[in-house]
C-alpha cells in the first residue's frame, strides 16, 4: 500500500485535507468562549494515552474527530480576549497563510540547493529588520528558533570576539531581571555561575547605568573580561527597557560588546508613535528580535542581528556533504554558515508575508493599540484600591498584586494572590500570569492581542478579587 503522505498525495487531496483541517479550526475559533476549559493534566492525560499510535484511523475526518477530543476542545487559545498572560500573541492571517505554504513546499533554509528563493528572501527580511533597527551596511543575522537561541547565538560571538582562553575570567553583566535564557547560555557557553553578574533596577525596572559603571570599573581592576553587556528591551515581567543609548556609551568606553535583547520590544521596530523608545539600539553588537511576540507571527519566527557580518563566522563549519569551502569562494549563499541550527524552516516566509499584505505600519498599529491598552490597565489599577500596582508600563505589560484591606500578614496575602490565579486557571474564565517582586507573589497581565479591551481587563479584575476573597473567608473559617 503506498503512502498517502507521499505517493498519493495529488493536488486535489491536499486541497480537501488542508480544507477540512481549516475548517475545523476556524469552527473551534469562533465557537471558544473563553480562553481555556480548565481541564487538568490529570484528566486530559487518559484520553491521549488510550490512542494505539500503531494503528492509524485511514481517514483524515476521524483524525480530526480525535484531534477535536484530545487538542482543540482544551487548547489554551490566545487570540480570546481575556488571555492576558504569557507573551503569546494572537496570529494575523497573512502569517497564516504563510505558514500553510512554507510547511506544504517544506524548503530547509541550510544551503541555497535546498532553499533558493526562501534564501534570498530570508536574507532581505534580516537587511530590512537591521535597517529598522539601525545597525549600519555592514550589518546582517540569521532567523532562529526564538529568543532564547538568539541569546545564544550572541552571547557565543561575543565570547569568541573577547579572545581570550582563560574562560574563568569571562563575565556576562546584565539586568537583575533580564531573561533567564541570559545564565542558561553562560552554562551552556561554558562559563560558570558567577559568570553572570546581576545589575541592579531602578523603580522603573530598568537597569541603573551607575551600578553598571561601576561593574564594569571592577572587572579592570579584578582582572575580568567583560565580555559582554546585555541590555533589555522588554523586559519579560516588566516591559521596561533599559537605558540603552548610556548602556552603549559605557561598553564604548570599556571595549565591551553590547547585546540587546529586544526579544518582546522589537515591535518598536515598526511602531508609528513609540519607535523612539528604542534610540541607542543603533549601536548595539547584536540584537535579539522575536517576530512571534510583537510582530504578531506564529511560533516561531525570530532572528539574531549583528553589527558586523564577520562575526558570523564564529558559527561556521563547513561539511563537504552539506557547505564545503568553496561555496563560500563562489558566493553560494548557504544560510547554514551562519546559524547554530542546521536544518531550518522557511518561517521568514510568515514575516514576508505580512509585511506584503499589511506592510509595517499595519503591525506597528496593532502594536501600540496594546500599549495603549497596557496604559489604560495601569489606570484601572491605580485606581482600584483592591490592587496593588508595580510600575507605569513602558509596553504592554502590568505586574500587580490583590491586597485585602483587613489582611495585614504578606504570606497570606501571597497565598490569596496563588489561589487566584490557580482557581482563575481551573475555571478557564480568564488566563493571567504569574511573578515574584522583592520575595512577593504577583500576578500579571502580558498584553498581545488587540481585540482585548479595557472592559475585558476590568473584568478579569473582579474575577481575581472574587477568588481571592473566597480563598480568605474560607482560611478564616478554617482558622476559626
Amino acid at each position: 500500500m503506498r503512502s498517502h503522505l507521499l505517493n498519493d498525495l495529488t493536488a486535489e487531496h491536499y486541497r480537501r485535507s488542508v480544507k477540512e483541517g481549516v475548517e475545523r479550526v476556524a469552527a473551534r475559533l469562533a465557537a471558544t468562549d473563553r480562553p481555556f476549559t480548565g481541564i487538568t493534566a490529570d484528566a486530559l492525560a487518559p484520553r491521549i494515552e488510550r490512542i494505539d499510535l500503531d494503528r492509524p484511523l485511514g481517514d483524515t475526518t476521524a483524525a480530526l474527530d480525535e484531534l477535536e477530543e484530545v487538542y482543540l476542545r482544551d487548547a489554551v487559545y490566545f487570540h480570546h480576549p481575556r488571555y492576558v498572560a504569557h507573551l503569546n500573541c494572537p496570529v494575523v492571517i497573512p502569517a497564516v497563510l504563510g505558514e500553510a505554504v512554507l510547511s506544504a513546499v517544506n524548503s530547509s533554509l541550510d544551503t541555497w540547493d535546498q532553499s533558493a528563493g526562501g534564501t534570498l528572501i530570508e536574507r532581505r527580511l534580516i537587511d530590512w529588520t537591521a535597517a529598522r533597527a539601525g545597525l549600519g551596511p555592514a550589518a546582517d543575522g540569521v532567523f532562529t528558533s526564538g529568543g532564547t537561541q538568539s541569546n545564544l547565538q550572541a552571547l557565543l560571538l561575543a565570547r569568541e570576539e573577547a579572545k581570550t582562553d582563560d574562560l574563568a575570567r569571562l563575565r556576562i553583566l546584565t539586568s537583575e531581571i533580564s531573561h533567564f535564557s541570559v545564565r542558561k547560555s553562560a552554562k551552556l557557553l561554558g562559563l560558570g555561575p558567577e559568570s553572570v553578574v546581576p545589575v541592579p533596577v531602578d523603580h522603573d525596572q530598568r537597569m541603573r547605568t551607575v551600578a553598571l559603571a561601576r561593574e564594569l570599573e571592577r572587572c579592570r581592576r579584578d582582572g575580568l573580561v567583560p565580555m559582554a553587556v546585555v541590555a533589555t528591551a522588554g523586559t519579560t515581567d516588566f516591559g521596561s527597557i533599559d537605558p540603552l543609548p548610556e548602556i552603549a556609551e559605557l561598553c564604548a568606553r570599556y571595549g565591551t560588546w553590547l547585546h540587546v535583547d529586544a526579544a518582546y520590544g522589537c515591535g518598536l521596530l515598526v511602531s508609528p508613535t513609540r519607535r523612539h523608545l528604542l534610540a541607542g539600539i543603533e549601536h548595539a553588537d547584536s540584537v535579539t528580535v522575536d517576530y512571534h511576540k510583537s510582530f504578531f507571527q506564529p511560533v516561531s519566527s525570530s532572528a539574531v542581528l549583528v553589527r558586523d557580518a564577520a562575526t558570523l563566522r564564529h558559527a561556521t563549519y563547513h561539511a563537504d556533504y552539506l557547505n564545503p569551502r568553496r561555496a563560500a569562494t563562489e558566493r553560494i549563499p548557504n544560510q547554514v554558515d551562519k546559524s547554530l541550527q542546521t536544518t531550518r524552516r522557511f518561517d521568514a516566509l510568515k514575516l514576508w508575508m505580512t509585511l506584503r499584505v499589511m506592510g509595517a505600519d499595519g503591525i506597528g498599529r496593532l502594536f501600540d493599540e496594546v500599549c495603549d491598552l497596557a496604559a489604560e490597565g495601569f489606570r484601572l489599577l491605580a485606581a482600584d484600591p483592591r490592587y496593588d500596582v508595580v510600575a507605569e508600563p513602558a509596553l504592554s505589560t502590568l505586574v500587580f498584586r490583590y491586597v485585602p484591606a483587613a489582611v495585614t500578614d504578606p504570606a497570606e496575602t501571597d497565598r490569596a494572590n496563588l489561589h487566584a490565579r490557580k482557581a482563575l486557571f481551573a475555571s478557564g474564565d480568564a488566563v493571567v500570569a504569574g511573578t515574584t517582586v522583592a520575595g512577593r507573589h504577583y500576578l500579571k497581565f502580558t498584553l498581545l492581542n488587540p481585540e482585548t479591551k479595557p472592559d475585558d481587563l476590568a473584568a478579569v479584575l473582579d474575577l481575581i478579587a472574587g477568588h481571592a476573597e473566597q480563598y480568605l473567608g474560607e482560611s478564616l473559617d478554617r482558622a476559626s
